[in-house]
């Protein structure tokens, strides 16, 4: 499961064009994202220069950014978290190219390589 957050109409574009095959939420009030401590970088902080080289890769690899939400500065997280009170993994975005690695992300569900007990 995936909270985005865009409003419901920007999901279901996000959804349909990534062909996502899993729910996902929304967090348009940004309620979910401050319970979480998930940043916000600024305007300025988004065309940093430490973002020039991955967006670029990124772009190479045929991969382009969707329509602009209401709350383009929300950075993003990664969380696995399991039944109750769980967390096993969490990475909170310090940029708007940082994001967690899949292989660790992977590694941190339950009952696969590398899962924290």
């Amino acid at each position: 499961m995936a909270i985005g957050t865009g409003d419901v109409a920007y999901a279901r574009g996000f959804v349909a064009d990534e062909k996502i095959p899993f729910p996902v939420l929304v967090d348009d009030d940004g309620a979910a994202a401050r319970a979480a401590a998930v940043r916000v970088s600024s305007l300025v902080g988004l065309f940093h220069p430490r973002t020039w080289k991955p967006t670029r890769r990124t772009w190479q690899r045929g991969y382009r950014l969707h329509a602009a939400g209401e709350r383009v500065t929300q950075l993003g997280a990664s969380f696995v978290i399991a039944p109750g009170p769980n967390l096993l993994f969490a990475h909170l975005d310090r940029d708007s190219t940082d994001h967690a690695p899949v292989d660790a992300l992977l590694g941190a569900l339950p009952g696969t390589a590398g899962a924290a007990s």
